[in-house]
């Protein structure tokens, strides 16, 4: 076995649940190899305020500059090995977990945590919505007060709501937010906010007026009644899907439930469950999927040692 492609545990995504067990690898003494795509921190690039995090962060991007610094520390002392690559498929055996990678490589270890996170649905994506072809909608953490100008619609009530909120807290703009009734307990949070008015749907229709700027937004309530809105914009918070790999076992709504993956497949942060995507969870499902690792495989080696 190539020694350069094989770990004791493989992590996949450098975001707050990968970093974790990277860290907590390496204060175990295991020899980990990390591998992500993109840049480290993942969607923490995205988030303009935090408030439930330890550590006294105030914004995503800086949280992810000190995960970055925490993988350079634990490269340049050697405790693990960061690879760019693209993972596309983890699978379990008897003897080992595998990670095959988009251009053909392929790396071995004990245990695989996969934290690959979660990415955007677009409009196309729920069923409540439809829109024609052309029609996209930009992220609402992307949008700066200055940009939301008369009469904004925001497509569903995901958390980035809240989070927006409190990183313009000066920002007067009325934020009139379409969801399902099944959605509205994302945006408990912020009801109490004056700059929200939840609309509460059974369909949104959204199409190009015949003249002028902007968007048509057509929404169908319960009761069936159907009002229209002459929309200055319309923003994307649908929420988000699970961004897995081949080779492991989803569950109804389409995450992966830790219980259901094989025993050397560890799922990690976001993956796990729609219920809990914070930042704080994730840390710690990160770091307790290496001390699983590490007191499973001490377990092994005693039932072994004692055969």
């Amino acid at each position: 076995m190539n020694a350069s492609s094989y770990a004791d545990v493989l992590v996949v995504g450098t975001g707050p649940a990968g970093v974790a067990a990277a860290l907590m690898a390496a204060s175990l003494n295991l020899r980990a190899i990390v591998v992500e795509s993109g840049p480290v921190g993942g969607k923490l690039h995205r988030i303009g305020a935090l408030e439930n995090v330890s550590g006294n962060w105030s914004t995503g991007p800086l949280l992810a500059k000190a995960l970055a610094a925490d993988l350079e520390r634990l490269q340049k002392a050697d405790r693990c090995r960061v690879v760019q690559g693209h993972a596309v498929r983890a699978s379990g055996h008897d003897d080992r977990a595998e990670l095959v990678l988009a251009d053909g490589r392929v790396f071995s270890a004990e245990s695989i945590v996969v934290a690959t996170g979660v990415t955007e649905l677009a409009p196309s994506d729920p069923e409540w919505v439809s829109a024609p072809s052309q029609f996209s909608a930009s992220p609402l953490w992307r949008a700066t007060p200055q940009e939301l100008t008369g009469r904004p619609y925001v497509l569903g009530a995901d958390r980035p709501l809240g989070t927006w909120l409190r990183a313009h807290p000066d920002a007067t703009t009325t934020l009139h937010v379409l969801c399902p009734p099944a959605d509205r307990y994302k945006a408990a949070e912020v009801e109490g906010d004056g700059r929200v008015r939840l609309v509460s749907v059974s369909h949104v229709a959204i199409s190009q007026p015949a003249y002028g700027d902007g968007w048509t937004v057509e929404v169908r309530g319960h009761d069936g009644a159907k009002t229209v809105y002459a929309a200055t914009s319309v923003l994307n918070n649908l929420g988000s899907k699970p961004a897995g790999l081949a080779g492991l076992v989803s569950g109804e709504d389409g995450y992966y439930p830790p219980n259901r993956q094989h025993q050397r497949i560890r799922i990690a942060g976001d993956l796990r469950s729609a219920r809990f995507q914070r930042i704080a969870t994730a840390q710690g499902s990160g770091a307790e999927a290496v001390l699983g690792h590490y007191y499973d495989t001490a377990l092994r080696t005693a039932n072994g040692a004692g055969t």
